[in-house]
């Protein structure tokens, strides 16, 4: 990637905390191309997402950025393999061993210095997804992980899309992990980092990869390593509450074992 120069408003100071982009910060993201390094992959852990993972792929190969494209196709009971292979990208197929275990599968099987990884039940994908998130990986050197935020409508609402992160990860991290707090979207799939800082992490196996990551990667590195930025609105496949609940029940047990809480074995 050609690494254009940054604003004077970019250009900051180690920081203590989170970093947030927003649309103004972003308007440079855009001029990012695959000229020169560091090389980049994206992976997408997917299970049955055959409806709408050809966009997905569509919108990661629109931004000319990418090196790679591996789709972890974890236990799928419909096309999405033949989906993605269709689409361009390579296939690792598993055995439904859960996201964490699709995402590390993804990296393992990768060899960029920097890695995106996306969700694949996104309806509105755009090109600017990966190349924002990126972004603050190249231009400032102590940033490890990148978190996307969004506004997440709920059918027709505009808001309420986000229910285990606004129920569960964001009130449990303002209690625990204070310099958390800020992080508008803890739980989002959209999420890219260096490799090695991905390989110095222990991935958790199911749905709470995504909190283990931020708060492992937090601890090992200094809240300002982690950058959220803005990927506008996000729509989705809404789950039912029979599926969210089991969810924020891993999303809470990753934070209390990662904040000395001793849990009862099952």
């Amino acid at each position: 990637m050609r690494v254009p120069t940054p604003s004077p408003s970019l250009q900051v100071m180690r920081r203590e905390e989170p970093w947030t982009l927003g649309p103004a910060e972003l308007g440079s993201a855009d001029a990012l191309t695959r000229e020169t390094p560091p090389s980049l992959a994206v992976v997408v852990p997917a299970r049955d997402e055959a409806r709408t993972l050809g966009p997905i792929l569509g919108a990661v190969y629109a931004s000319n950025l990418v090196d790679e494209v591996v789709v972890v196709d974890d236990g799928s009971r419909d096309d999405t393999a033949d989906v993605a292979r269709a689409a361009g990208a390579r296939v690792l197929e598993l055995d439904g061993r859960g996201k964490g275990a699709a995402m590390a599968a993804g990296l393992a099987a990768t060899t960029s210095e920097l890695v995106v990884f996306l969700d694949g039940d996104v309806t509105s994908p755009v090109d600017q997804y990966v190349a924002r998130l990126a972004y603050p990986l190249v231009v400032d050197e102590d940033v490890q992980l990148v978190k996307g935020y969004y506004e997440r409508p709920l059918g027709e609402a505009p808001l309420g899309g986000g229910r285990v992160t606004e129920l569960t990860a964001r009130p449990i991290l303002s209690l625990l992990h204070p310099a958390l707090a800020g992080l508008y979207q803890p739980l989002a799939g959209e999420t890219a980092a260096r490799r090695e800082a991905l390989s110095a992490i222990e991935f958790e196996p199911g749905y709470a990869v995504e909190i283990g990551l931020l708060i492992d990667v937090a601890r090992k590195f200094g809240p300002g390593s982690l950058a959220q930025v803005d990927l506008g609105v996000r729509r989705h496949r809404n789950r039912s509450l029979d599926e969210l609940g089991p969810m924020a029940r891993d999303v809470l047990r990753a934070v209390l074992e990662r904040s000395g809480v001793a849990l009862r074995a099952d």
